[in-house]
């Protein structure tokens, strides 16, 4: 897998306005300027944001050039944010802090039911009391009815990028299938590389059960303009909290 490819493009196909909108609906919810932990962070570009409206961040994901490009991307900002490589269904040896946020469909790429359930648990145990969990998923609309059948196109001078999505083999699952055509100067040609990503969701009621079993409280679940949830929305934004009173 060239991941340094992917995490380059997926880096310049992001719309900005995405994470605009994101910080716009996080200012609204978050502890203002608390200490935040931006789950699956990506190339930094939340995180980055969150840096520079004065929150202290921590930047958390599995893929090493992902967190290059965010501290490329720190520095160029000139703000600081702390980048861990991990895995958020495992967030021990990570300090408390009073806000977890995890945007672009992140906790959709996680393999199965359990690994989401070990998730939030993992969440909930680095809150502190009284903290807030944003996050946003597909919705089963999405992923059932928009993506199956979807394809996007890009090149440019050096490489070319081929996507097309595929229904998934279980209820409410895709598959994106990833062709990248990258000029390489000592062949004199394109070199062929390809990645296969899967996600999955769930329903609106078993994300709302789920967080409150394991004891959230005050769930919102709107779009990102903060309007009430739609079953046909391409995503839910969720806004939960840990009580007060619960122990850390």
């Amino acid at each position: 897998m060239i991941y340094t490819t992917f995490a380059q493009l997926y880096d310049q196909l992001m719309e900005p306005a995405f994470y605009t909108q994101w910080m716009v609906y996080a200012r609204k919810r978050l502890i203002p300027r608390a200490p935040t932990l931006d789950l699956a962070c990506g190339s930094g570009r939340l995180s980055v944001a969150l840096a520079q409206a004065g929150y202290p961040v921590i930047g958390l994901d599995q893929a090493e050039d992902m967190l290059t490009l965010a501290g490329e991307h720190a520095a160029t900002a000139g703000v600081t944010v702390t980048l861990v490589q991990g895995d958020m269904a495992d967030l021990m040896g990570l300090p408390l802090v009073e806000n977890v946020v995890c945007a672009a469909d992140s906790l959709c790429y996680l393999p199965d039911h359990a690994t989401l359930v070990r998730t939030f648990k993992a969440v909930y145990q680095r809150l502190k009391p009284g903290g807030v969990f944003l996050f946003d998923v597909l919705t089963p609309y999405q992923v059932d009815h928009v993506f199956p059948g979807y394809m996007y196109n890009y090149e440019d001078d050096e490489q070319a990028f081929m996507w097309t999505s595929y229904s998934g083999s279980e209820p409410h699952t895709v598959e994106h299938d990833l062709r990248f055509f990258v000029w390489n100067e000592a062949l004199q040609g394109y070199r062929r590389y390809s990645e296969l990503h899967r996600e999955r969701t769930e329903s609106l009621v078993a994300y709302w059960q789920l967080l409150q079993v394991i004891g959230f409280t005050a769930i919102a679940v709107t779009d990102v303009m903060g309007n009430p949830a739609s079953s046909q929305a391409d995503r839910w934004y969720f806004a939960c909290h840990k009580p007060e009173t619960a122990g850390e």
